[in-house]
């Protein structure tokens, strides 16, 4: 310990002694560990915004979704041939009504998304309509409304020509004079205004509030001219038995739609665990490229610290030779030098981390008065591994030139040759 302590206080005046080199080698090491923490930091925050939102839809919900029949449900493939325009046309309010018989089914809405020209006097938007059930406010409690009222199940069966709209369509075509009444054209004919939902900000990459809700039949029969749905929302009445709940709406729509092999499913059966799990592995696999990217920067760092050694080698080769020749070892010139590493390593760590707390924190603030929710993350395991991080590439950069050092013959030293 003595002798480790004796290596630090070497280090520190040796240090001291060439601020300004010192400096430059640390600003490496700052940047390095900033981008890490920045990109971790930022990392953790969507992902915990994300699935936040999917909680919000509840324990109990499962979601029934259409799907390509030759890809899996969470695959690239279902998700660009969905992207791409494949119809699946499979699933319908049938299926959903039979869904609904389950014992453990308490309620479901089903719904399909689309794009209409909306417009009203002298502004027009493209916007995005849900087409729902009536039921949707029951089921995904994120639904409130702040004016007025949700349609009617009557509203659905008679294709009444009525919208609820969200908070940000409510702003574009009516600013903050009161909707409901009123009337905006969608698609060339007219609807209704029966509500205005509460702000609900984005759940992903989807903005609900510049959604607008239309009866589902209505979608169906004058927005799109189809029959079928694209998902059922799902209610469990026992939160306990979702999972047995799943398999026993799986086993139904295989037999409804008469799916006889594995793998050749026209639609998903997905709790909101299993989103959540989904979640965490996607943002898991971007965190981990994303951070071995950044690392990089702190490799360069790292560089940085060898070239400065070997400087340092170079100069003080007369020190070395007279400190052998008085008695030291070469494991204690390899100690001195590696423990130089590595503290400039750890200091620039050190200095990085209370850098990008700042950063992030401003960042996250400038982000939330944006409108985007995002909390503020600076956790244990990413300060540990970015402190890690930086120890092991002063060890692994320091190690050559303190090696190096430790060899130097002392008569040739001293000599200075």
């Amino acid at each position: 310990m003595h002798e480790l302590l004796l290596s630090l206080s070497f280090a520190v005046k040796s240090l001291a002694a060439n601020a300004g080199r010192t400096l430059l080698t640390l600003s490496g090491v700052i940047i390095g560990t900033v981008a890490i923490m920045t990109v971790a930091s930022a990392g953790d925050a969507v992902e915990g915004f994300v699935l936040d939102q999917v909680k919000s839809f509840g324990d109990n919900t499962i979601q029934v979704e259409v799907k390509v029949p030759s890809a899996s449900r969470n695959s690239s493939g279902n998700a660009t041939g969905i992207a791409q325009g494949i119809q699946v046309t499979t699933l319908t309010l049938d299926d959903a009504d039979a869904i609904a018989r389950l014992p453990n089914v308490s309620g479901y809405y089903a719904g399909m998304i689309g794009q209409a020209l909306a417009s009203r006097e002298e502004t027009n938007k493209q916007v995005f309509l849900l087409g729902a059930t009536a039921d949707a406010p029951q089921i995904d409690k994120n639904i409130v409304l702040t004016e007025g009222s949700f349609y009617t199940n009557a509203d659905d069966r008679g294709i009444a020509q009525t919208v609820v709209l969200g908070a940000g369509i409510k702003k574009t075509f009516f600013g903050e004079s009161s909707a409901v009444g009123q009337s905006i054209t969608i698609k060339g004919q007219r609807y209704r205004v029966s509500g205005v939902i509460k702000e609900r900000g984005s759940t992903g990459f989807v903005n609900f509030d510049d959604f607008a809700y239309i009866p589902l039949r209505t979608m169906q029969k004058k927005i799109l001219g189809v029959d079928y749905v694209s998902f059922i929302s799902v209610t469990a009445r026992n939160g306990a038995h979702v999972d047995e709940t799943a398999r026993e709406i799986d086993d139904l729509l295989r037999d409804r739609h008469d799916i006889r092999k594995a793998g050749q499913e026209d639609y998903s059966v997905t709790t909101i665990k299993e989103a959540q799990t989904l979640v965490q592995s996607v943002f898991g696999a971007v965190r981990i490229l994303l951070v071995a990217l950044a690392s990089i920067s702190l490799v360069v760092g790292g560089v940085g610290i060898m070239n400065v050694m070997f400087v340092s080698v170079a100069e003080r080769t007369p020190e070395i030779g007279l400190r052998k020749a008085v008695g030291a070892r070469p494991r204690d010139i390899l100690r001195q030098f590696l423990v130089e590493a590595i503290l400039v390593a750890v200091s620039g760590g050190v200095i990085g981390l209370v850098v990008s707390f700042g950063i992030i924190f401003l960042a996250f603030s400038a982000i939330a008065a944006l409108g985007f929710p995002l909390s503020f993350a600076f956790s244990l395991r990413n300060i540990l591994f970015a402190l890690s991080f930086s120890f092991l590439s002063g060890m692994v950069f320091g190690t050559y030139p303190a090696w190096k050092a430790s060899r130097i013959d002392p008569i040739r030293a001293i000599r200075g040759e």
